[in-house]
């Protein structure tokens, strides 16, 4: 049987054409080899998409019923991968990570194949699976640049014992205006005088990879010149994946969190960012989670029950040196819903009670927080750390999301809404009792996680700071 392992849509498929070869004309066939060939563009890879073999067939200048069939065969399920993979990506996330939840993407290949049939569009059909969104078309760009460059092997790696800068001259400086000139953020790298056109390209440079602008080769700044063009590569490859599971499309309006840049934007018309705001993501070891869903409740002045997380590694170890600590984070303890005096609290049974923070400003959550759906038990939120804002470095959150001028974001969420406006914020924030707001018009949500793009300053990294780069490039590879 020549279907024996194509999958379901593909047999049927055939069977609705009548179990006949359906890519007669050679210039469909041509075309799907040339963007089977192109795939490589997309970080993908061509051997996939059985390149080898459908050139050796497309060779061929005689061929049996039996291979022409196979070759048909051959043709529409390379079709079809291809077509899912720039659609929805080569692997499904939940295999790759534990903690992402993004929608399912599906799509109809087989509609698709009856389209290219028909009017023998297919670059334009394959073209229509890739995301939509001005990032990828960055990344396909910046991948098509990394792969333009010369090897970057024979440049030395840069150690630095002190931080180099302006009029500094050694052997080093002599590797990093050659890393800055590599990357083109510097034009002549011939001396190895650290003058002020270096200090300048340094600024770029920094500026392009999310480190304080301070032209001084510092460690950190070593550590990103040091990376390479093959690593580089790599981050990209696996960027373009994950926009491949992002949503086809955000919407009229919606709030986009990028994980790794410790940013959050209103993003409206799929490309329009209306406004940015700073905010601080999960630790590591408590990361914030991938997920989409809808802003569909505000609470002024919350309550903050605390996690499993932050019990077992805060809360309870801080309390058994002092049950001070208790009052001091003004917090109840609740055993069977009753609250209960901390003389009755046990150490040994701390994760028998519920333990409740009253609201005001010094709560975790600060004085509003943006609910939505999720199986994760994270929002959005104000906080009582706002020094937290001015850090370079912000993932320092037990999961949540905390926005910096939450009441803005507020306003933006009840534009819709006549009855509420900032005015009736602050007074039920003055008010000090928990309160809640439900929106009329739910506002999309997507947390996301993105380590590079491109604009117009050039190519932009940034810090992976959850290392999912490397684990998504290797499974994508093997």
């Amino acid at each position: 049987d020549l279907f024996v392992r194509s999958p379901e849509e593909i047999k049927a498929f055939y069977a609705s054409h009548e179990l006949k070869t359906i890519w007669t004309t050679p210039e469909n066939r041509k075309a799907l080899i040339a963007a089977v060939k192109d795939a490589g563009s997309d970080g993908l890879q061509p051997k996939d998409y059985n390149l080898n073999t459908l050139e050796q067939f497309e060779a061929l200048t005689t061929i049996s019923e039996e291979e022409c069939m196979r070759y048909d065969i051959l043709l529409t399920e390379s079709f079809t991968k291809l077509a899912t993979h720039l659609f929805k990506g080569k692997l499904l996330p939940r295999t790759v990570y534990h903690d992402w939840a993004l929608a399912p993407k599906n799509v109809d290949t087989n509609k698709l194949l009856a389209e290219v049939l028909e009017k023998e569009n297919l670059a334009e059909v394959i073209g229509r699976c890739r995301p939509k969104h001005a990032v990828y078309d960055g990344l396909r760009k910046s991948l098509a640049y990394l792969n333009g460059l010369p090897d970057d092997k024979s440049i030395a790696e840069i150690k630095v014992e002190k931080a180099l800068k302006l009029n500094d001259s050694s052997a080093v400086v002599t590797s990093v205006k050659q890393r800055l000139a590599y990357w083109g953020d510097l034009k002549d790298a011939n001396n190895g005088l650290y003058d002020k056109t270096t200090a300048k390209a340094v600024k770029r440079f920094q500026e392009r990879h999310g480190l304080a602008a301070t032209g001084i080769i510092d460690p950190k700044t070593a550590d990103a010149l040091n990376i390479t063009r093959s690593d580089r590569r790599n981050q990209i490859i696996a960027n373009l994946e994950r926009w491949r599971w992002f949503p086809y499309d955000f919407g009229k309006r919606a709030i986009i969190v990028n994980i790794p840049t410790y940013q959050l934007a209103v993003v409206e018309n799929n490309r329009d960012t209306i406004d940015t705001y700073n905010v601080v993501v999960g630790k590591p070891d408590r990361r914030s989670p991938v997920l989409y869903s809808a802003i569909n409740q505000l609470t002024i002045n919350p309550t903050w029950t605390v996690p499993p997380t932050y019990l077992k590694k805060d809360l309870t170890p801080a309390a058994i040196k002092d049950t001070a600590h208790f009052s001091h984070l003004n917090m109840k303890i609740m055993y069977k819903n009753e609250e209960i005096p901390v003389s009755q609290w046990d150490s040994l049974k701390a994760d028998h009670y519920v333990y409740v923070q009253s609201p005001g400003k010094h709560n975790s959550l600060g004085q509003i927080k943006f609910n939505f759906n999720n199986g994760f038990y994270v929002y959005l939120h104000d906080t009582n750390h706002r020094e937290y804002f001015k850090k370079s470095y912000r993932a320092l959150s037990s999961g949540c999301v905390r926005v910096e001028d939450p009441f803005r974001l507020a306003e933006y969420v009840l534009a819709d809404d006549k009855n509420v406006d900032r005015k009736k914020l602050d007074e039920m924030v003055e008010e000090g009792e928990t309160k809640y707001v439900a929106l009329k018009k739910t506002t999309p949500i997507h947390q996301l996680y993105w380590t590079a793009w491109m604009d117009r300053d050039g190519l932009q990294f940034r810090n992976d700071i959850y290392n999912l780069d490397k684990t998504l490039y290797d499974k994508l590879r093997k």
